[in-house]
């Protein structure tokens, strides 16, 4: 079930520096939001901290909330583990474990959660969630494969899979095309338009045309100069931020003036 996530005046940490500051958004369930700015703006160590994973990295801590469906992520009782569980994440390269069959990347993530499955419902998993990632037809006949014999476009799609084989609600997607050519690019556009049927999906972009025609909200992040935080400058609907947006940043950095 889609979730909405709510994020109210949250400051982003990295020990002593102070990476990004006072964002409040909402993030509509089952629609594509985008994340847009310059590089070192913070979208995606905001995207991060959607699912905890800026966590990892030693000093790194938030204040504010993040709500998911009305629980806080943050508070004490919430399992980080669960939460990462419940918000997947797509990276900007894809991994699909080398080692790992087509069929066994799909399963990995319900395999580190301990879940057990008989084999047919082991099947019926690989088969929706490849489905689900549009590989299905693919792969089908090559599941016992290593993952990493797939092209590029194949292995984000797979990583795709892996991500919702474990029923995710929300969906994170940290520039999932950068690395792909414009036909693997348009697959993985398609799919995330199919996705927010079913998730509430986050995509980073550098992509301002990508950020145009897959999503329905726009967030535009900024900062005033170099080793100041980020910040979130607006928020709205993609067509207005494309076309009549409100402050004079987002307009400058839509039109190509700076960026």
């Amino acid at each position: 079930m889609a979730k909405r996530i709510d994020v109210k005046d949250l400051n982003i940490y990295y020990g002593d520096f102070h990476a990004v500051k006072d964002v409040t958004m909402t993030i509509e369930p089952r629609s594509v939001t985008a994340f847009i700015g310059p590089s070192g703006c913070g979208k995606s160590t905001v995207l991060r901290t959607l699912n905890r994973m800026h966590e990892i990295i030693p000093g790194a801590y938030v204040k504010g909330t993040v709500e998911m469906g009305g629980k806080d992520l943050y508070s004490k009782d919430t399992d980080p583990v669960d939460v990462r569980r419940r918000v997947g994440m797509v990276f900007q390269r894809p991994n699909p474990f080398p080692t790992m069959s087509i069929r066994e990347n799909v399963l990995a993530g319900l395999r580190l959660n301990s879940k057990r499955l008989s084999k047919s419902a082991a099947d019926e998993l690989v088969e929706s969630s490849l489905r689900g990632a549009n590989l299905w037809q693919e792969v089908k006949d090559r599941l016992d494969r290593p993952g990493s014999g797939l092209s590029g476009g194949q292995q984000q799609r797979l990583c795709i899979a892996r991500a919702i084989a474990v029923q995710p609600e929300v969906i994170l997607m940290d520039e999932p095309c950068s690395a792909l050519d414009p036909i693997s690019t348009l697959a993985i556009e398609d799919l995330i338009n199919e996705l927010k049927e079913e998730y509430t999906v986050v995509i980073v972009t550098h992509n301002m045309q990508q950020a145009a025609r897959v999503s329905d909200r726009t967030a535009f992040f900024n900062l005033e100069a170099t080793g100041l935080p980020g910040e979130l400058v607006e928020m709205n609907d993609t067509r207005i931020i494309f076309s009549n947006p409100h402050k004079t940043a987002t307009e400058d950095y839509i039109s190509g003036r700076f960026g």
